[in-house]
């Protein structure tokens, strides 16, 4: 396996491994992940990340940076609904420094990074220009 492809796997798995990890906690209460934010929209981005490896494995390079770029564009559409729903979820109550300090105690947590960085990963293993006489 040549390093592109190496650096393409290793980035659909951090995406993988990202569905998993802590992404909210509110209240310091608990953790939330893809799967307790939405389950559906956590199986799509899956589904795309084994569809990523897939690739990868069969040396489809435009598959791979395809997958790469929509596993992108549902990670950020994910933490845009995520920032938005924290922001607005307080929003019915009439004093507004009670709805601050509420929504300040929903943090958000080192999952994102890895949910992040995957795609990038996947996407820069893609873009790697390779001689057609090296293997």
């Amino acid at each position: 396996m040549r390093l592109p492809s190496l650096v393409s796997f290793i980035g659909f798995v951090l995406l993988m491994a990202g569905t998993w990890c802590p992404l909210l906690r509110p209240f310091h209460l608990f953790n939330m992940d893809v799967y307790d934010l939405n389950r559906p929209y956590g199986m799509v981005i899956l589904l795309i990340s084994v569809v990523g490896i897939l690739g990868v494995i069969l040396t489809r390079v435009q598959l791979v940076r395809l997958t790469g770029w929509i596993s992108l564009v549902l990670v950020f559409a994910l933490f845009v609904a995520a920032y938005l729903k924290v922001h607005t979820s307080f929003s019915f109550l009439p004093f507004k420094s009670i709805a601050g300090f509420l929504t300040s105690q929903i943090k958000f947590k080192w999952g994102w990074y890895l949910l992040f960085v995957g795609p990038i990963l996947a996407l820069a293993g893609s873009m790697v220009k390779t001689s057609k006489y090296s293997r």
